[in-house]
């Protein structure tokens, strides 16, 4: 079962999370929080596997909760909960560690399937709405893109195509009929590449290379 931990202020919202995950059948909800502050007393308390949390909420707000629960060693899966009007605070989360978002109004089936796949060891990185999140809200000042194509410049040629399909959201295996490898060198590719920049998840390097303004 994977032990999953609530975090919004809206208990309408916390309900319906509930039901939800709880119907899948291989999910069971550690708890719940109201807030951030909440959120970073329960992680230890519970010890849940995955936390979908709300970006904005009274108190302690859910990006300075994440940086918190973050730091903590052996951190659960993060997953921020939002709409688009608050997608440039998904950008910040992102870069802290958290390994995706999901819309409030993901269909109940998505959302099992994401908790699962995060749990998994997986980022979100959906072609359809990350990458117009990543686009649309990346800042690309002319130092932090310079310092990114830097980062990115003691890629390999090949290095440099997978980190690309990967930030267009691709999955190993459509990598692979991309490139003409097989999944499992694209694997180890993608794991080289997290290596040398220095990275914790295809997230991460996603961000980059939209930072790079190579996306």
């Amino acid at each position: 079962m994977i032990r999953v931990l609530i975090v919004d202020d809206e208990e309408l919202v916390r309900s319906g999370l509930r039901l939800i995950l709880e119907a899948a059948g291989d999910i069971v909800i550690a708890g719940e929080a109201r807030d951030g502050a909440e959120a970073v007393s329960a992680v230890p308390r519970l010890r849940p596997e995955v936390v979908l949390m709300d970006v904005r909420m009274p108190g302690m707000d859910g990006l300075t909760a994440a940086s918190q629960i973050l730091s903590r060693p052996d951190p659960p899966k993060l997953v921020m909960l939002t709409t688009f009007d608050l997608d440039e605070y998904v950008h910040e989360a992102l870069r802290l560690g958290a390994v995706g978002f999901l819309l409030k109004d993901t269909p109940p089936r998505e959302l099992a399937a994401a908790v699962r796949t995060v749990a998994g060891g997986h980022a979100m990185l959906s072609p359809s709405v990350t990458k117009r999140l990543l686009a649309a809200y990346v800042d690309r000042a002319p130092s932090r893109a310079e310092t990114a194509r830097r980062q990115l410049a003691g890629l390999t040629g090949r290095e440099e195509d997978v980190v690309r399909a990967v930030a267009r959201g691709l999955s190993n295996a459509e990598i692979g009929r991309e490139l003409h490898l097989t999944e499992a060198t694209v694997k180890a590719h993608v794991s080289r590449v997290l290596a040398k920049l220095g990275l914790a998840n295809r997230v991460q390097a996603a961000i980059l290379v939209h930072d790079a303004d190579l996306g």
